[in-house]
């Protein structure tokens, strides 16, 4: 299928994994002149934890103060929005609030508002029920109070990633799709070989690798840190329930994490969830029965009154939960020049481009001082959404090339010229998943039932490619297995 070429040679900087933090780590590697490639063992960005998670730019008061997760966590939030512009990715500022559903739990709050403003946070502050009711008159009656963070947002997280990686590919980032790292060799004064499909040799390792940087670190001798994957299960609703909460809701919060929430999308729908279950397993993305009515459940307690006929699609995320609760940022004990980006669980979205900056300066630091690119462009050509452009603007972008008139995707306004982008564009898709994730063609409520083989057969044109080639997400996830004659 049109494989690129698996990478060979010698590289300044190999970062593993290519998902949110990965891509723009390798992002802000493209500033400067050393060669950098990224690589990743899924058939695209952004397949593990970047692309389930709950989407929330966290303001920031939930963190240790002093910790990485906390420092992080506000300068990325801080950065989020030029970003964003920059990337033409969907943000939305929409505040979010902790809210009390009992008199005894707003001690809570009040040590959530102490802990925000040591770290930092603007515009905390905490709000009685006729407020709070003004601002979200469809909360559950009983609650008691909230904590109100107005810097909070949404994203599309799945899209950042996707950015990033365009971005950095555009500006000289070699990315290796399908690469599976199989062991790593390094000298203490030398390169270090990546063995894989093909072996490579970097002068500069960073562990981006999700929740299996445990086992890359491993693969060097470093055993300083566990991953212990979280499973959290997550229903979106129908865009039929836009509106009826208009911040992020979050319940108090748990050992297990910040707990259930309802928010809205950028995208108009209605996301609930996580639960939060401790697994073995780091790649099992199944739901289950127990696990989705677990999350309806718990809502509840929040906006009552959804139903499963709300829910139009559900999915699960694995987090990589730390033992060391904590980021690990940092050089490994057993080579200087291989670096963490390790345990990066929430706020790891919000803090994303704050811990790209970090891993350029350990990279600095490794190796001494970098040359910056004077042409170093840090956005991309702004694709084309349909559905958000005007009467007017739709027949500019038609009359400029046909295609953009051409609806495939009946449900998000999709159009094959959206498509034909998505695939040709730096880091494109590949599968129909791909194409899904860059244009939302399939994400509506039919869930692809009617444009999802126009796309399998987009792909297979462009790619020059037989229709049996195409995947759903790379692998064995073949759509169609075989001609009958």
């Amino acid at each position: 299928m049109n494989a690129q070429p698996y990478p060979t040679g010698r590289y300044d900087v190999a970062v593993i994994g290519a998902g949110v933090v990965g891509t723009l780590i390798a992002r802000a590697l493209s500033r400067t002149t050393l060669r950098v490639v990224l690589l990743e063992r899924m058939h695209d960005v952004s397949q593990g934890t970047s692309k389930a998670n709950s989407a929330i730019v966290h303001a920031g008061y939930d963190a240790k103060p002093g910790s990485r997760k906390a420092r992080m966590n506000v300068e990325g939030s801080r950065q989020m929005p030029t970003l964003c512009e920059a990337l033409h990715v969907p943000l939305r500022i929409n505040g979010s609030l902790v809210v009390a559903f009992a008199p005894e739990d707003m001690p809570t709050l009040e040590a959530l508002l102490a802990r925000g403003q040591k770290n930092g946070v603007p515009g905390l502050r905490l709000l009685g029920p006729a407020e709070l009711f003004s601002m979200e008159p469809n909360l559950n009656p009983a609650a008691a109070g909230a904590l109100y963070a107005p810097t909070g947002g949404i994203i599309s997280p799945y899209e950042l990633a996707i950015a990033a990686a365009e971005c950095a590919v555009a500006n000289g980032v070699e990315l290796c799709r399908d690469f599976s790292v199989a062991g790593i060799d390094a000298s203490p004064d030398g390169d270090f070989t990546i063995h894989g499909p093909r072996d490579l040799t970097a002068r500069v390792v960073i562990n981006a690798a999700g929740v299996h940087a445990d086992e890359v670190a491993r693969m060097i001798g470093d055993d300083s840190f566990r991953i212990f994957p979280r499973r959290g299960e997550y229903l979106l609703l129908d865009q039929a329930r836009a509106g009826v909460v208009s911040a992020t809701i979050f319940q108090c919060p748990t050992n297990m994490g910040k707990g259930v929430l309802i928010t809205p999308t950028v995208h108009q729908n209605i996301l609930l969830g996580p639960s939060a279950e401790d697994v073995e397993a780091r790649d099992d993305f199944a739901t289950t029965d127990a696990g989705l009515q677990g999350v309806l459940e718990a809502v509840a307690l929040s906006v009552p009154g959804f139903v499963p006929r709300d829910v139009i699609t559900s999915f699960t995320g694995i987090r990589a939960h730390c033992d060391r609760d904590d980021f690990v940022l940092e050089p490994s004990a057993a080579h200087p020049r291989f670096l963490h980006a390790a345990g990066i669980e929430s706020p790891g979205l919000s803090a994303a481009p704050a811990i790209a900056d970090y891993l350029l300066e350990l990279v600095r630091d490794a190796i001494g001082p970098l040359e910056e690119k004077p042409d170093w462009n840090p956005g991309r050509k702004e694709p084309v959404r349909m559905r958000e452009l005007s009467q007017e603007a739709r027949r500019e972008a038609i009359a400029r090339n046909s295609a953009y008139g051409r609806i495939i995707c009946r449900c998000e306004t999709v159009s094959e010229g959206e498509i034909l982008d998505a695939i040709h564009a730096p880091a494109g898709a590949r599968d129909v998943d791909g194409v899904k994730r860059r244009t939302r063609a399939g994400m509506g409520r039919c869930q692809g039932g009617f444009c999802g083989v126009k796309v399998l057969e987009l792909l297979a044109r462009e790619l020059g490619v037989a229709p049996e080639e195409i995947t759903k997400s790379g692998g064995g996830s073949r759509i169609l297995l075989e001609r009958t004659e």
